[in-house]
């Protein structure tokens, strides 16, 4: 046996050693190279042009329908057609995904909050396929828009000027009810004899955009001579004394005019209908347009702020049409009917607990108490360390004492050693928070030690291990009195050895 034994590849050291370091390399190389997909494993590779990095990193990963099938081997910024800087991502795939269809699409999506990104791959259903090494087009690649983008638009002035327009539009409205009322009563009336009306201004051969813009365009040319413009208007004594001085030229002027009111009055025929519904329009609308001479300025100062946001407002349209187109394409996977159920699935078996747990917190105040406590308990220093490796080193000398490791029985104070302190055990499983009506019955740090609370225990035992002390405690010194209004609560486990319990074994009232 001696000689077989010294011929086993088992015995050679250098054998075993060179074997443990092979292995090792081996574990090594696949974890250092686990971004980029295990090695000897077959892959495609896909390019794809995007408008941007949209901070996509070496190894992220390639999705398709919620399964991985691939990782982001490289990117590069890159020249896209009309000058414009992209980048192009290179995708490294699992040959396992079979053939890339020419009309697949790839989008850029968050893959949490902490701006982390994934590609997805939406195969399409083209007979064309992709070879190895092709590039998918950048008309084929969406990047979402964020939701930080979104909020963007709502700078400091543009939430001031929105500020400002619901305060003075409120102003301008504010006490005219009765000149509204009237106004909406007439409305329907206007709106009959405005149709025919705004059918020819809708008709294309009216060209009431071209006439906007010359409008516009006369206006701005206006208005650096705005001044000259109003003191035109004050000098018109100069013009028509001029016109006096040619009579020939009046009176043709004259001559012509009857004809001109023939055709006026035939216009004027057809228009009578909506004359007389605008007179009493207008009628109605006196008194509000009295009143609003007094809060033209401020309404004035309103729009003149709102016209830039309403500016900005077409960029967010476009902006929340791709979100939009995002949302629905979100609805359409079939993965989210089952993200769906599964987060109602976790809420409902969450809510128990956070039901029992919810007053804890609200009113007692016990998670902040918990931190505050623990981490002066960790840090406070002492000759042999910290409290915490005290406190687990002074434990009283006694049989079945609270640091004893072969203790046989709960510590029931016997035994102490002279000058030590006699240790019972204090074991109340669900301290209570509540009572069953919600009024605070904040039972740990509440109190001392009890001397006995334990109705299944022999006599001799000075313990507790009762669920609940009976009686309210009340609240801790920065709780409440109760559970805030619109919390539901449960006073007892809805789970475990304790659920069926009277609420009598729980104290109370």
């Amino acid at each position: 046996m001696g000689p077989r034994s010294a011929s086993s590849p088992l015995a050679n050291p250098v054998l075993v050693g060179a074997v443990t370091l092979l292995v090792t390399f081996v574990a090594v190389f696949l974890a250092y190279n686990a971004n980029n997909g295990l090695p000897f494993v077959p892959t495609t590779l896909l390019r794809v042009e995007s408008p941007s990095g949209a901070n996509i990193v070496k190894g992220n990963e390639v999705r398709s329908g919620g399964f991985r099938i691939g990782v982001v081997k490289d990117l590069a910024p890159t020249m896209l057609s009309g000058n414009r800087v992209g980048a192009v991502l290179e995708l490294k795939l699992d040959k396992k995904l079979g053939a890339i269809p020419r009309d697949s699409t790839v989008a850029i999506r968050p893959r949490s909050a902490l701006g982390l990104k994934y590609v997805e791959l939406t195969t399409g259903r083209s007979k064309q396929t992709f070879r190895d090494g092709d590039t998918l087009p950048i008309r084929q690649t969406r990047i979402p828009v964020e939701i930080d983008e979104v909020f963007s638009i709502f700078d400091r002035p543009t939430r001031e000027a929105s500020q400002g327009n619901l305060q003075e539009f409120g102003n301008a409205l504010a006490g005219r009810g009765q000149s509204l009322g009237q106004t909406f009563e007439v409305l329907p009336e206007l709106a009959g004899a405005l149709e025919p009306v705004m059918r020819n201004l809708s008709d294309p051969r009216t060209d009431l955009p071209g006439f906007f813009r010359g409008l516009e365009r006369t206006v701005s040319t206006l208005a650096p001579v705005s001044k000259t413009q109003a003191r035109l208007f004050t000098t018109m004594a100069d013009t028509f004394e001029a016109i006096s001085r040619d009579p020939r030229a009046l009176q043709d002027t004259i001559a012509k005019s009857p004809p001109t009111l023939d055709v006026a009055t035939e216009s004027l025929r057809v228009q009578r209908p909506f004359l007389d519904d605008f007179a009493a329009f207008s009628a109605d609308l006196r008194g509000a347009a009295t009143e609003l001479r007094a809060s033209l300025p401020t309404i004035n100062d309103a729009v003149e702020r709102g016209i830039p946001v309403q500016r900005r407002a077409v960029k967010l349209d476009d902006q929340l049409r791709k979100t939009f187109k995002t949302l629905d394409d979100v609805t359409d996977d079939p993965g989210t009917n089952a993200g769906l159920r599964g987060l109602t699935e976790t809420v409902g078996t969450l809510n128990p607990t956070v039901r029992f747990v919810g007053p804890y917190i609200t009113v007692c105040n016990g998670w902040n108490y918990f931190w505050t406590h623990n981490a002066e308990h960790f840090s406070e220093e002492d000759s042999t360390g910290h409290a915490q490796r005290a406190l687990l080193n002074n434990t009283g000398r006694q049989d079945n004492s609270l640091s004893q490791m072969g203790a046989s029985e709960p510590a029931n104070g016997e035994d102490v050693n002279p000058g030590d302190t006699p240790q019972f055990l204090q074991g109340q499983p669900y301290g209570a928070a509540i009572g069953p009506d919600g009024r605070a019955d904040c039972e740990f740090g509440q109190r001392g030690f009890l001397r006995r609370q334990a109705r299944y225990a022999p006599k001799k035992y000075n313990v507790v291990n009762d669920p609940r002390t009976p009686g309210l405690q009340g609240p801790t010194p920065t709780g409440l009195p109760r559970v805030p209004a619109g919390q539901t609560f449960t006073d007892k486990p809805e789970t475990g050895p304790y659920k069926d319990f009277p609420v009598s074994e729980f104290g109370g009232e």
